[in-house]
């Protein structure tokens, strides 16, 4: 697996280049913000039509990072789902492929801004999920230490030989990781903005994500 370790709260994780966090000791999966259905909802609500093939990419790549990984254990972070309705939505076949990816597992789907509260797909329906040493939430809370969160859609600003090129980032110090976005149609947040720049510490780094995930001081 291509990752980057990161060590919170004395516990090693991994920023895999996916956007996913693996905890290799617990057999754990971490992802955030999946907004499955956002075709749907942009168009339902006047927005222009989108190639709507967002919501099996997103659970295609999700399951690669399953494959590669064989987790035990799957957290996802909230945001899920990108409104009530886009949950309803899916299409039977979508719902088939989230059971057949949740089999033989413990899954947990946190609640997020966006997302619906129970609906009637398997596993368990948490608004955080405490592991100590560490806690799964959506949203980072201020004096937290040992948090693992998203809600941001976290990106950086990197040069590459030839351009410089934003991508999706975890963002990481002593007390939290933030993750990206892991599903296809999401935005994102400069790293830089002061809703992230005054959450992190100042020595904090992040891992920009893609084939080979790179270490880099976080932008400010």
């Amino acid at each position: 697996m291509n990752g980057v370790s990161i060590t919170l709260a004395g516990c090693s994780l991994s920023a895999l280049g996916s956007g996913a966090l693996w905890w290799e000791d617990q057999r754990l999966l971490v992802v955030s913000d999946l907004h499955l259905g956002k075709s749907e909802r942009v168009l339902r609500r006047g927005g222009p039509a989108i190639p709507p093939y967002e919501t099996r990419d997103t659970l295609w790549r999700l399951e690669e990072a399953l494959e590669a990984t064989e987790a035990s254990t799957v957290v996802c972070l909230g945001d899920s789902f990108d409104d009530v309705e886009a949950a309803r939505a899916l299409s039977e076949d979508e719902r088939l492929w989230i059971a057949r990816l949740q089999a033989g597992r413990r899954w947990v789907w946190i609640e997020g801004n966006h997302d619906p509260g129970p609906v009637d797909l398997g596993g368990a329906h948490l608004s955080e999920l405490p592991l100590p040493p560490l806690t799964f939430r959506h949203i980072a809370q201020t004096g937290q230490n040992g948090e693992i969160s998203g809600h941001y859609h976290p990106k950086v600003t990197v040069q590459t030989r030839l351009r410089k090129i934003s991508r999706p980032a975890f963002l990481f110090d002593s007390d939290r990781i933030i993750l990206p976005a892991f599903g296809t149609y999401t935005g994102g947040l400069r790293s830089d903005n002061k809703a992230l720049s005054e959450l992190m510490r100042p020595e904090a780094m992040a891992v920009v994500t893609g084939q080979t995930p790179r270490l880099v001081t976080m932008p400010r």
